[in-house]
């Protein structure tokens, strides 16, 4: 990724920030979204003092077009063209269906899905005319299986395997690959709110018996944002300890 203009959405902390440092060790320039200037602001000191690649942040609600399409626009005019975008934004708002009002099912929609069409939007015509394009939004397992308590976010990421598989097909007459991640159960802030009981429970169900790690996905979508991925596309990439299988 040696060069490479990358962005990557929710990339202040947990599974975002690490994909941020690992292709900042590949070498690429790295900027990364989050929802406040204070997040922003602890995520570039800590990715600065680590690395000497070129790194930059933006304060941007993904889903509002006009904050994207502005925040892209000055990403592109300080890096140059973004050649990689990861989609990772997201949020949850969990409650069992018949408590769930509309509210949450909105904030969760907005964010997580039309968040990654928004972010795909500012920067596919770019890939377009450059004819090169790595694509790669977070969905969950819970997209394909469903999960109680998670209508809202199940949805969400069940619409990105879709909108993936879509984007694939129309960005492959460019050299635009897009493909997509499917993490399991990750140990970050969100997992962190789990029950120890409900954790042991969860774990016992995960072939390989534990939770994984922020690396673990980031590693996946460096594969698949690479320049080596030549002929992979419209593809979901489990990283969930067999649990999804």
């Amino acid at each position: 990724m040696e060069g490479k203009v990358a962005v990557v959405t929710g990339g202040s902390r947990g599974i975002g920030l690490e994909i941020a440092e690992v292709f900042l060790q590949s070498g690429a320039k790295v900027a990364v979204l989050a929802s406040s200037a204070d997040s922003v602001a602890k995520a570039l000191a800590h990715l600065q003092e680590r690395y000497a690649s070129p790194v930059m942040g933006v304060a941007c609600n993904v889903a509002d077009l006009e904050e994207v399409t502005a925040a892209m626009g000055k990403i592109e005019a300080e890096l140059g063209p973004i050649q990689v975008l990861v989609n990772n934004a997201g949020i949850t708002r969990d409650a069992l269906f018949l408590r769930m009002g509309e509210d949450k099912w909105d904030e969760v929609i907005s964010v997580n899905l039309k968040g990654v069409f928004n972010c795909t939007k500012a920067v596919f015509r770019s890939m377009v005319k450059n004819r090169y394009g790595r694509i790669v939004n977070v969905t969950s397992v819970v997209g394909i299986t469903g999960n109680v308590g998670q209508a809202n976010y199940a949805a969400a990421k069940a619409g990105v395997i879709g909108f993936t598989k879509t984007i694939a097909r129309e960005g492959a007459p460019y050299n635009i690959l897009c493909n997509a991640v499917a993490p399991g159960f990750i140990t970050t802030q969100m997992t962190e709110k789990i029950p120890e009981k409900l954790v042991s429970a969860i774990v016992e169900q995960i072939p390989l018996k534990k939770f994984g790690t922020p690396r673990d996905v980031a590693m996946a979508v460096k594969f698949l944002a690479a320049e080596d991925n030549q002929y992979i596309t419209g593809q979901i990439l489990g990283v969930d300890g067999g649990i999804g299988m």
